[in-house]
């Protein structure tokens, strides 16, 4: 990340070059090769998958084995293998994008434009506020699969709107009632299901966008010894974010999937 006096950050990123008339903005490069390298570090270091795995590949099924034991919880066993790589995923991508503020020279190599400001090569991709949306509108899209997969159509709906009391135990008069009262509270949970995606997207963003107001700050005060204590703050808060965002797209899709008998609509 690099220092600018104490300067804020751009909030918006800096365009580099366009393609076929569209921007190629900073964060989407770090994206870019944040996620091939991510691929090229697992298949390096797992390489063929064997009946008897080498040690990376042990490691890496332990881990897997690991999340997979945090998950089960969340979205249920029905639909935990279809739901894992998606997850996955998005914390190892969110993750990395998180860190890469503190990797020396992200923030720092560019060049400047006529104005002297420094418009760097490099920067986190979810310090993008587009980045982040893009994420939440992934994870939206991921639930809206998995709720007529597992749920269908109809049986949102009747799980949204429809009355939740037991007909059976409750009287007649007072039966009726609650159904538009429940009714109402559907029309709530559907204002929650738009704000699910703006809040998923601007909490990461606001959190990473931050930090790195907070370590240019730090350096535009004092460049050595301040810093660091904040570097580690950072490290710890770009893990929490990650997981944070992995386990609230696994616990609104688990709402549709993580049932005791799951509806006749699965398909193996």
């Amino acid at each position: 990340m690099a220092s600018s006096g104490g300067a804020l950050v751009s909030l918006q990123p800096y365009v580099l070059l366009e393609f076929l008339g569209l921007p190629v903005t900073n964060a989407m490069v770090t994206s870019w090769v944040i996620s091939l390298l991510l691929i090229l570090c697992v298949r390096l270091a797992i390489g063929r998958v064997t009946l008897i795995p080498a040690r990376a590949q042990a490691v890496a099924e332990v881990i897997i084995e690991q999340a997979k034991n945090i998950l089960t919880p969340l979205v249920g066993a029905v639909a935990l293998d279809a739901i894992f790589p998606v997850i996955l995923g998005m914390f190892c991508f969110i993750a990395i994008n998180n860190l890469s503020s503190l990797v020396p020279g992200v923030g720092a190599f560019g060049f400047y434009d006529l104005d002297g400001h420094l418009r760097y090569w490099l920067r986190p991709g979810s310090s993008d506020l587009n980045m982040t949306l893009a994420l939440s509108g992934i994870s939206s899209i991921v639930w809206f699969y998995f709720m007529l997969r597992y749920e269908g159509a109809w049986g949102f709906i009747r799980a949204t709107f429809g009355n939740k009391a037991n007909r059976s135990e409750v009287p007649g008069f007072i039966y009726h009632p609650l159904s538009l009262v429940f009714f109402a509270v559907g029309g709530l949970e559907l204002i929650g299901l738009v704000v699910r995606p703006v809040s998923l997207a601007f909490r990461l963003f606001g959190n990473v966008y931050g930090g790195e107001n907070l370590l240019n700050g730090m350096q535009g005060v004092f460049s050595w010894i301040l810093p660091v204590p904040f570097y580690f703050l950072e490290l710890i808060i770009g893990l929490v974010q990650a997981l944070v965002f992995a386990l609230l797209v696994s616990l609104y899709v688990g709402l549709c999937t993580n049932q005791e008998h799951p509806p006749a609509v699965v398909k193996h």
